[in-house]
């Protein structure tokens, strides 16, 4: 035996010098190197800004997306130091963008909160770069440096005067690192900046898409009003049910809190807390403080102001309904549960925002009676539309799902018990569930054929959704059950496929589909367990050669490769093809396309749902005005 190979020692020991780290485990630093790291890149810098603007000394940031998808951030701040650092001997600026953990974000004296990676933002952006250039506007003088691959490429030198003051990163992300993409998505950065100036009242920001190949557009976004802005813009287009948005603010230990919060007609409750600018997709002790204090003083109200009749209290859920609210707290040392920082951790946060909350609520529940009524009575609504909604779950438990309503005749399930490799397929219609049903693996595939529109839960409580037998079939399909009792260790199936023809009626039904689990089984969506499937647009055969086009500039080089003239068949629906067609295109693993639906902005996806499948018809032509060039064909 050798034993050299079987050593285990300190040479064995692999220490990755600085940013060389980053390179090797990128994910580790921005998650991924797929399109949302590319993107995440930019939060960093921006991040950096946003600080700079916390701390009282930068009113203006501008993002621009130059050709060739570089991006140049530029903030109106103090001015990154460019003194020799006192540990590494190298000017300041140089250390920040080289070093990991390196950074004002530490020194609580030069920055209160801070948003972003802890201090390892600009180095990481730096090591993920081709190239970067940082420029200096600083007490009467500007100054450049600039990178390469992380490293320093042109010394820090003081090029001339100037009487700006602020900082000018530009950075182009390295294509063999971010191999997926280069590209960034105009909407993705517009979004984020425009929730940036909700969350930070008075900053402006602007964005600036500069490429070519893009109409030259850009944005400029600056809101007094902040979150109480946000929360009328989240609103829009529904039926507000008092016409102020709720505001409170204060500080207490050294915690800022601002929450403010307007209910609206509807039914769903869309609640979005905030740490130092970073959304808590989790929640978190700040979440859980302010529903805490609303039921309590819902409850305390009712009962002194005599609305409630003896013994009526509310339950939380009750108290949330057609509530739209935005927690945002400034916290000087967020402790968060898990890497991502989407559950605030920090017990103090949850003492803050109750108190806040508390003092707040209840001073505008006294000085706005009428809104406090209304409140508290679509409260009571919703309390009794949550008894009729039990006694409604409780008609669709079952000891097996194929018991009841006629529902073993729908589901053709699969033999596997285990969940996860167990996968099903929400099909519309009973031809193409038919083919679904003979064309699939019934080791492991499952078919739920259904029958009639799915109804559309964005107009409707649960308790009559759960009268619809299409929505009921799906909930006693899945077995996870829904609401209060939804446990998703009982999920029978890890893969819900949606598979509708490619057609109109087959998006409309996708997008039900979509907006009830979006609504009342959101948890499915987070887990990654719901997926799309892409059936083919076209056939293409000459004599026994068979190929597939799934999308429309796939057909033209399909066709170049027949010699003789090949026919071409246009699917209208899924029941066109025969089941050994729809397996080998649609449903076989080894050959299928599946989109998986997933959730990268909740507060965006709740907008767009309520505004697509809501009440507002001008809002709803406003946005297909807006988006109608991008639909390269409309097959109706």
């Amino acid at each position: 035996m050798d034993d050299h190979n079987n050593t285990y020692d300190a040479s064995n020991i692999q220490i990755l010098e600085g940013l060389e780290a980053v390179k090797k485990r990128p994910g580790m630093y921005i998650g991924s190197t797929s399109a949302r790291g590319l993107h995440h890149l930019v939060w960093e810098i921006v991040d950096n800004a946003v600080d700079e603007a916390l701390a009282g000394f930068c009113d203006t940031i501008k993002i621009e997306i130059l050709p060739e998808n570089i991006i140049r951030v530029t903030d109106n701040g103090r001015g990154i130091p460019v003194d020799i650092h006192p540990k590494t001997g190298r000017p300041s600026v140089e250390t920040v963008y080289t070093t990991l953990h390196a950074g004002g974000k530490f020194d609580h004296n030069s920055y209160k909160v801070s948003g972003g990676l802890h201090g390892v933002g600009a180095s990481v952006v730096n090591a993920l770069s081709t190239y970067m250039t940082v420029e200096i506007n600083k007490d009467g003088k500007k100054y450049i440096i600039g990178f390469n691959h992380g490293f320093v490429e042109r010394e820090l030198e003081m090029i001339g005067d100037s009487e700006a003051s602020g900082t000018i990163v530009t950075f182009l992300p390295d294509p063999e690192i971010f191999n997926e993409t280069q590209h960034f998505e105009f909407e993705i950065l517009r979004t984020r900046i425009q929730q940036l100036a909700f969350l930070n009242k008075g900053i402006k920001f602007s964005i600036h898409d500069l490429r070519a190949e893009t109409r030259l557009v850009h944005k400029d976004y600056c809101y007094e009003g902040g979150v109480r802005e946000y929360v009328k813009f989240l609103n829009e287009g529904k039926d507000v049910l008092h016409s102020d948005v709720a505001y409170f603010e204060g500080e207490q230990d050294f915690i800022i809190v601002e929450i403010a919060m307007q209910y609206n007609n509807g039914y769903a409750q869309s609640i979005y807390p905030f740490t130092n600018n970073i959304t808590n997709a989790e929640g978190g002790t700040h979440e859980e403080g302010f529903k805490r204090t609303l039921t309590t003083v819902l409850n305390n109200y009712g009962k002194s102001s005599g609305i409630f009749k003896k013994d009526e209290a509310l339950q939380g859920d009750d108290t949330r309904e057609g509530l739209v609210a935005i927690i945002s707290i400034k916290h000087p040392d967020p402790q968060f549960e898990g890497q991502t920082k989407s559950k605030l951790g920090s017990s103090d946060a949850r003492t803050a925002v109750s108190q806040i909350m508390k003092e707040g609520l209840e001073r505008f529940l006294l000085e706005t009676p009428n809104a406090a009524k209304i409140i508290i009575e679509k409260a009571l609504m919703a309390q009794r539309a949550r008894l009729a909604a039990k006694k409604a779950r409780e008609a669709t438990r079952r000891k097996s799902p194929l018991d009841a309503l006629g529902f073993a005749s729908k589901l053709a399930d699969c033999r596997s018990k285990d969940a996860t490799k167990s996968e099903i397929y929400i099909v519309e219609g009973d031809s193409a569930g038919g083919s679904a049903k003979q064309g699939r693996d019934s080791e492991f595939q499952a078919i739920l054929p259904l029958r009639g529109k799915v109804l559309n839960v964005e107009k409707s409580r649960l308790d009559k959704a759960l009268m619809n037998k299409e929505i009921l079939s799906m909930i006693q399909a899945f077995g996870a059950g829904i609401g209060d009792e939804y446990q998703v260790d009982k999920l029978r199936y890890h893969k819900i496929i949606i598979m509708t023809d490619a057609d109109v009626d087959g998006a409309h039904i996708r997008t039900l589909l979509l907006t009830f689990l979006f609504r009342y089984l959101k948890n499915l969506i987070e887990k990654g367990y719901v997926y799309i499937a892409q059936p083919p647009l076209f056939k293409v055969q000459s004599g026994k050669t068979i190929r597939y086009a799934y999308e429309e500039y796939e057909l033209e080089p399909i066709l170049n490769e027949f010699k003789t003239k090949p026919t071409i068949q246009r699917y209208k629906g899924l029941g066109e093809m025969n089941p050994e067609q729809l397996w080998e295109t649609t449903m076989d693993p080894g050959s299928r396309t599946l989109l998986k639906v997933t959730l990268d902005d909740a507060i965006e996806a709740d907008r767009i749902f309520s505004m697509l499948m809501g009440d507002d018809v001008a809002s709803r032509r406003d946005f297909i005005q807006e988006n109608a060039e991008y639909v390269k064909n409309l097959d109706i």
